[in-house]
This record gives C-alpha cells, sequence and structure tokens, in this order.
C-alpha cells in the first residue's frame, strides 16, 4: 500500500533516529493490520518515521524507530535481547548513495514494498523519494520486518531488518 503522508519531515537526517523497544503506541499518519499466522502486527507510519506492533499467544513488543525528542538510545547498528518468550533481534545500516543511484533504489523500493500484501510505505510532500517504507513476513515460525527510511538531501537511505521469534528451549534430559 502506498500512501501520501501529509506531514513535513519531523526528523530530517538519519543521524536523528533512535531506536526503543516497549513504548506505547503513537499517532500514526498511516497503518497497516496484518494476520500472519497467529500473529497480529500493526505496521504504523509516524511523522517521525515508524511503529511496529505485534501481539501473540506469547505476548507482545513494540518496535519504534523515529526522530523522539528527549530519546537517550540512538539508532544501534544491532540488537539482541529476549523479549518476554522471544528472542528479538534488531539490525540498522546506512547507505550513502549519488542522486543517481538514490532515485533508482528510491523508484526499486517503493515499487516493492506498495504492490506487496504485507508493505506499506509513505511518500512525504515535496519529493518523490522522501518516504518511509516497510515490509512483513512471517517465516518458519518468526516474524520478520523490513524498513526503509530515505532521505535524498543528504543521499542517506537508512534500512533496517527485524526478527522476533518464540526462543526454542532444549528440553532437558
Amino acid at each position: 500500500m502506498l500512501t501520501t503522508l501529509n506531514t513535513s519531515y519531523t526528523d530530517t537526517r538519519a543521524a536523528d533516529l533512535a531506536w526503543t523497544l516497549g513504548r506505547e503506541p503513537l499517532p500514526a499518519l498511516a497503518t497497516l493490520d496484518l494476520e500472519l499466522t497467529g500473529a497480529q502486527l500493526q505496521l504504523r507510519l509516524l511523522g517521525a518515521s515508524h511503529q511496529v506492533l505485534l501481539e501473540e499467544e506469547h505476548g507482545s513488543c513494540s518496535e519504534t524507530v523515529a526522530c523522539i525528542p528527549g530519546s537517550s538510545t540512538p539508532l544501534p547498528l544491532g540488537v539482541a535481547k529476549r523479549v518476554g518468550d522471544w528472542e528479538y533481534e534488531f539490525a540498522a545500516r546506512v547507505e550513502l548513495l549519488t542522486p543517481g543511484s538514490f532515485a533508482g533504489r528510491a523508484q526499486e523500493l517503493l515499487a516493492l514494498v506498495s504492490d506487496h500484501p504485507h508493505g506499506l510505505a509513505g511518500v512525504f510532500p515535496g519529493s518523490p523519494h522522501a518516504f518511509t517504507a516497510m515490509l512483513a513476513q512471517r517465516h518458519e515460525g518468526q516474524v520478520h520486518w523490513r524498513t526503509w527510511h530515505a532521505y535524498p538531501q543528504d543521499g542517506q537511505l537508512v534500512a533496517t531488518r527485524t526478527r522476533v521469534g518464540v526462543r526454542v528451549t532444549t528440553p532437558t534430559a
């Protein structure tokens, strides 16, 4: 699903992004509710980037990557945590692209996400290459999502990848 977000940039550069787990739902400009084999997932586009809410029989999880005033947790390159009965893994990277490469990559990602049944993308007014996009799937009992945050003025594309799954325990003899 592709939408135009009725707002201006809140986070103006990749370095402004912060990451948090367990945050309450923030006001969203667009949402996509998904049922992924027993998992309820809500992809949320914020004026300040993204939030994912996951509900499953094993509990709930909330991931927020956004420009949040007063946040003290910058965007990490990687996180691995136990959240209740789940293992949570997060990774982020910032790609620096030339203007021509950026435009091509933006068009490619927007086409991929907007045509996908588990995809949500929002374009900010003023630039067709200023966007936030999210794509989710369930694979081998785990929920995965990827996000892209585009900053065409700096040629920066922030890509994140998250995996949440029930912790596998080995039975004791």
